[in-house]
């Protein structure tokens, strides 16, 4: 029997959660449920060096999590882990994986200028961050706003991203969404954290609107 077709996949937009277990503080499955109890409903497993095994059960473990509110799991890498969703570094591999939903990470217009069927792209870091020291320099939201009037596809503003006030600034330079680490995988009540940054985010249907997961 023929396997129907899975349903396209929405862009990413709103808050963005990517995962880091060595910051967070407590199970990182828990984390992320707190997380999406504060309204994420899409979550970037990271967590890449973890032997495959364990990422893929991790994966099925937070796959479940967000299959509860309709959410979507991207997985760091060219290897969905039995999904359907990636995020792929700017180095590569060109083209892209077909699967059902493609990110891209990218930093200036060089990078933007390789792309070829990604979804949409991640564009950082927009302020310093702790994850990553000493990398940059950021692109405040003026870099940030050239970019995306440069940028072909959908962009998700990354780094140093903790505030509201950071999140409407991200979405007045043009953003669809923010990608945010530090501040909810760090935070000693991730729903509180997650709430309020899901809160600043102005609601539209697209926002609203979450994907099918598939198996």
């Amino acid at each position: 029997m023929t396997r129907p077709a899975a349903p396209p996949l929405l862009r990413p937009d709103g808050v963005v959660l990517l995962t880091d277990r060595l910051v967070a503080r407590g199970d990182l499955v828990e984390v992320v449920a707190g997380a999406v109890r504060g309204g994420v409903r899409w979550v970037v497993l990271r967590e890449k060096d973890l032997p495959r095994a364990e990422r893929a059960a991790l994966a099925v473990d937070l796959r479940a999590v967000l299959a509860q509110v309709d959410g979507t799991l991207i997985v760091a890498g060219p290897d969905p882990l039995d999904g359907d969703a990636v995020h792929l570094p700017a180095a590569g591999p060109y083209p892209p994986p077909a699967v059902g939903l493609v990110g891209r990470s990218c930093h200036d217009a060089a990078e933007l200028a390789r792309l070829g069927t990604e979804d949409y792209v991640t564009l950082s870091p927009v302020w310093t961050t702790r994850s990553k020291p000493g990398y940059g320099p950021p692109l405040r939201p003026d870099g940030l706003r050239d970019l995306v009037r440069r940028s072909p596809v959908p962009v998700l503003a990354l780094g140093g991203i903790e505030t509201p006030e950071q999140v409407t600034a991200c979405v007045e330079a043009g953003a669809v969404g923010v990608a945010v680490l530090g501040a909810v995988m760090r935070a000693a009540d991730p729903t509180g954290a997650a709430t309020t940054l899901t809160s600043a985010f102005p609601r539209t249907p697209s926002t609203d609107a979450c994907p099918e997961e598939t198996t």
